[in-house]
C-alpha cells in the first residue's frame, strides 16, 4: 500500500465543500497546475493509456461531483457513467516560433477555462511545438481533488525513472467495472447530507449563531465552546484590509511567469540564516514584494500573506493542509535581518497551525447560505496582499512517456489576492510559478525580476555559493539517490 497516496473519501470534506461553495465567486476559483516543460513530445498514444490505467486506480479521477440536495450538506463524489479519456487527457500545439512567452499565456487560458461540472474535475494537455523541440504538459486539478503534495502523489501513476521504462504491473481486472450509478433515491440523500451536518456538536453551532449576533458573549463560554467560537471570530473578523498602496484593485486577468533557483544553493544558504527552505522562500517572496514597491516610488513597511502548511499524513484524506495569515516586513531593511524576523514568524504559525479549526469553521460555514458565505470569504481575500506554498517533489530525473522533465512549475489559485508564488523542488532545482492579478500588480515581469533578484541575493549566503550547473546542482551522489529512489518507487505503485 502506498501510504504517501492521499485517501479518497465518498464525501467531501468540510473544507473541500466550502472550497466547492465558494467557487460560485469566480474570484475564489481553487483551481491548480503544473506546468510540466519536457525534452522532446511524449508518446500520446502511450500516455492516454497510462492516464487510463491510473484513472482506475484512482477511483476519484473517474467521479463527478453529486451535490447534496437543497444545497444541505457537503457533496458526494459519484462515478461518471460518461466518462471518457479523450476529454480529460488532450494534445494541441503552439504556432511557431513556440516561444516560452506563448506556452505560459496558452496555460494561463487553460487553467482560467472552468471545469464542466458534470465531469471529473481535471484536465492534462500536451503542448508540443515548444522552440528546440521541447514539448510541454499541462495538468490541471480541482482542489477539492486533492493538494498540492497530494497532486505529487498522485503523479507517480504516470511518472517513470527511465526513459524506456518498463510498463507499470498490470491491474486487478475488477478495476475495469462499468460506473455504478447512484442508486440512492432523493429522501436517502437528503437524510445523509442532514446527518453530515449534524456531525457538528450542537452546542458549538448554536454558540457561534448566538456570538456572531452578540459577541460580547465570549468570556461566558465553556472552554472548548470557546475556543471553536474563537477560531471562527478570529477568521471571520480578521477585515483589517491588505496593505499595499498599489495592489488594491481585483481582477480575473491574469499573467503567468516562472522562475528557477538551486535546490543546493538554497538549501545551504537557509542553513547558514539560522533556518529552513521554506523561511527561505517566504523571505524571497517578502523581500521581492517590498523592492517591487520600492522601485515604483511606494515603498511599505509590512504586507499580509496567506501560507499554506501541509498537515499530511498516513491517514489524511484528499487535501490536508491548513492556510495561515502572516504580517511580514517588507521594508528597506539587511536580508538577514528579514530572514531573522520572518523566520520567528514561520515557527510560530506551524506552532498555531496544530490548533487549526479548519474543519470545524468549514462545518460552520454550511450553515450560511452560499451568497453569504462567497460574500465573508471574498471579504477576508482582501485582507491578503499574496499567497505563498512549497511543495517537495523529487530529487532525481523523471520520465513522462518517453520523454523526460526537464522543468516543473507549479501554480496555485490566486482566490482574490494579488499574486501567488508556489514553488516546486525538482532534480536540484526550485521551480517557481508566479500567478499574477494584472489588475492588482501591474508589471508582472517587473515582480518575477524582483523574486529572482531576492532569490539571488539569499543564495549568496551559502558556504562557497557560486552558480550551479544542472550536472553539479545534482551532486556525486546523484546515482545512489537515483537507485534508492527507485526501490521505493516500485514498492508504492
Amino acid at each position: 500500500m502506498n501510504h504517501d497516496m492521499p485517501r479518497f473519501d465518498d464525501r467531501m470534506s468540510d473544507a473541500e465543500a466550502l472550497m466547492w461553495r465558494a467557487e460560485k465567486d469566480p474570484f475564489l476559483t481553487s483551481t491548480f497546475a503544473t506546468i510540466t516543460i519536457l525534452d522532446r513530445a511524449p508518446n500520446f498514444d502511450a500516455f492516454v493509456a497510462r492516464m487510463d490505467r491510473a484513472s482506475r486506480v484512482i477511483a476519484r479521477l473517474r467521479q463527478r461531483v453529486q451535490p447534496a440536495p437543497a444545497s444541505v450538506g457537503p457533496p458526494r463524489w459519484v462515478d461518471d457513467p460518461e466518462f471518457n479519456i479523450a476529454h480529460h487527457v488532450r494534445r494541441m500545439a503552439l504556432p511557431a516560433p513556440g516561444t516560452m512567452r506563448q506556452l505560459l499565456d496558452l496555460s494561463t487560458l487553460l487553467v482560467a477555462d472552468a471545469f464542466d461540472r458534470s465531469r471529473p474535475l481535471w484536465q492534462f494537455t500536451v503542448i508540443d511545438g515548444l522552440e528546440g523541440g521541447k514539448s510541454a504538459l499541462i495538468q490541471k486539478l480541482h482542489h477539492t481533488i486533492t493538494d498540492g503534495q497530494g497532486g505529487v502523489a498522485l503523479s507517480m501513476q504516470f511518472l517513470d525513472l527511465e526513459r524506456n521504462a518498463d510498463p507499470p504491473p498490470p491491474l486487478d481486472p475488477s478495476l475495469f467495472r462499468e460506473p455504478v450509478e447512484s442508486s440512492s433515491s432523493p429522501s436517502d440523500l437528503l437524510t445523509s447530507s442532514f446527518q453530515d451536518v449534524m456531525r457538528a456538536p450542537l452546542s458549538a453551532l448554536r454558540q457561534v449563531r448566538e456570538l456572531l449576533q452578540d459577541p460580547a458573549q465570549l468570556p461566558g463560554l465553556g472552554t472548548q465552546a470557546a475556543a471553536t467560537v474563537r477560531g471562527l471570530v478570529s477568521e471571520l473578523s480578521t477585515v483589517d484590509p491588505a496593505r499595499s498602496p498599489l495592489w488594491t484593485q481585483r481582477s480575473l486577468q491574469r499573467q503567468t511567469e516562472t522562475l528557477r533557483a538551486p535546490y543546493r544553493e538554497m538549501i545551504d544558504a537557509s542553513r547558514a540564516l539560522g533556518g529552513k527552505l521554506n523561511t527561505a522562500f517566504l523571505t524571497a517572496a517578502a523581500d521581492a514584494a517590498g523592492r517591487y514597491h520600492r522601485k515604483l516610488g511606494s515603498p511599505v513597511e509590512s504586507l499580509r500573506t496567506s501560507m499554506a502548511i501541509s498537515t499530511r499524513n498516513e491517514e489524511s484524506g484528499a487535501n490536508a493542509f491548513t492556510l495561515v495569515r502572516l504580517l511580514v516586513p517588507t521594508g528597506d531593511m539587511p536580508i538577514t535581518e528579514r530572514f531573522a524576523a520572518i523566520n520567528e514568524l514561520v515557527e510560530q504559525a506551524r506552532e498555531s497551525s496544530k490548533n487549526a479549526q479548519l474543519d470545524t469553521l468549514a462545518t460552520a460555514s454550511s450553515l450560511l447560505p452560499t451568497s453569504v458565505l462567497t460574500r465573508i470569504a471574498r471579504t477576508q481575500s482582501q485582507t491578503v496582499d499574496f499567497a505563498t506554498s512549497n511543495v517537495r517533489g523529487a530529487g532525481i530525473p523523471l520520465y513522462i512517456s518517453g520523454a523526460m522533465i526537464l522543468e516543473n512549475y507549479p501554480l496555485g489559485p490566486l482566490g482574490g489576492v494579488a499574486f501567488n508564488l508556489t514553488m516546486l523542488s525538482y532534480n536540484g532545482s526550485l521551480d517557481m510559478g508566479l500567478n499574477v492579478d494584472t489588475e492588482a500588480v501591474a508589471y508582472p515581469v517587473l515582480l518575477s525580476q524582483c523574486i529572482n533578484e531576492s532569490l539571488q541575493q539569499i543564495a549568496g549566503y551559502a558556504p562557497n555559493a557560486q552558480t550551479l550547473t544542472k550536472e553539479t546542482a545534482r551532486g556525486d551522489n546523484a546515482a545512489t539517490k537515483r537507485r534508492r529512489f527507485r526501490l521505493a518507487w516500485w514498492k508504492k505503485r
